[in-house]
């Protein structure tokens, strides 16, 4: 009786694998059919130093410019209202990070065509992490990109202070503009924001806010902001 129980153990453990296995791919195919929109293929790329060019940008642009479902980088569900202020996207931004973690103020707060994004900081103003605001509903969750991926504090890479950097802050606005200009947008970027692991700055058209890029703070590869859409105004403090 036990050998013919091994028999079968020994049968189902790789069926059982190869059935998450295609479970998994059949998932990300899913979640590929969901990035909706025309993305173009400058903006969503990402090198540094080190680092050949890749197609490593995340989000998705479709008409409606809705963000993604919950995440394990925390979420705080709409409430069924519309944002239509910069001041209503900051209190909503407000709630997530007392969620995140008590303490945590809103800094700077932008809108665009597709949500609203803003900065949580400390009060001393430190940076802490970005979030990105429905506009449909007030839903909130970490935003998609470096936040996720680059965080030492908050995101995948998340255990570390953030302290340790090998790119100053000036090397990345000089990486930024170096990667603004092998693009040909006629794009500049502005001072670079450190955040726990890399760095954010606005990217700017003829002198006025476009945009924002994101340069690692340990490897100098750069993230553009492709899931926004157009800039509309902002809110620099509280």
């Amino acid at each position: 009786m036990s050998s013919s129980r091994s028999r079968w153990t020994g049968f189902w453990v790789p069926v059982v694998a190869l059935v998450a296995v295609l479970g998994a791919g059949a998932w990300l195919v899913t979640q590929e059919a969901n990035f909706e929109g025309d993305w173009d293929n400058n903006s969503r790329t990402w090198d540094g130093p080190g680092s050949g060019p890749g197609d490593r940008g995340m989000g998705r642009d479709g008409e409606d410019g809705r963000m993604m479902g919950g995440s394990g980088y925390g979420w705080l569900p709409g409430d069924g209202n519309e944002v239509d202020t910069l001041a209503q996207a900051r209190d909503r931004a407000a709630e997530y990070a007392d969620t995140l973690e008590p303490g945590l103020e809103v800094g700077e707060v932008m809108e665009f065509s597709n949500h609203y994004y803003a900065e949580l900081q400390e009060p001393d103003g430190a940076k802490a992490t970005e979030v990105l605001v429905d506009r449909d509903d007030g839903a909130v969750q970490m935003e998609f990109g470096p936040a996720r991926m680059w965080n030492t504090r908050f995101g995948m890479m998340g255990g570390g202070d953030g302290t340790s950097s090998e790119v100053t802050a000036g090397e990345a606005l000089q990486i930024a503009n170096e990667w603004l200009a092998d693009r040909s947008g006629g794009l500049t970027a502005d001072t670079a924001e450190a955040f726990p692991g890399y760095y954010t700055l606005h990217t700017l058209k003829d002198g006025e806010v476009e945009g924002m890029l994101s340069v690692s703070s340990t490897a100098g590869d750069a993230w553009y902001h492709s899931w926004h859409g157009d800039f509309i105004e902002m809110s620099e403090g509280s």
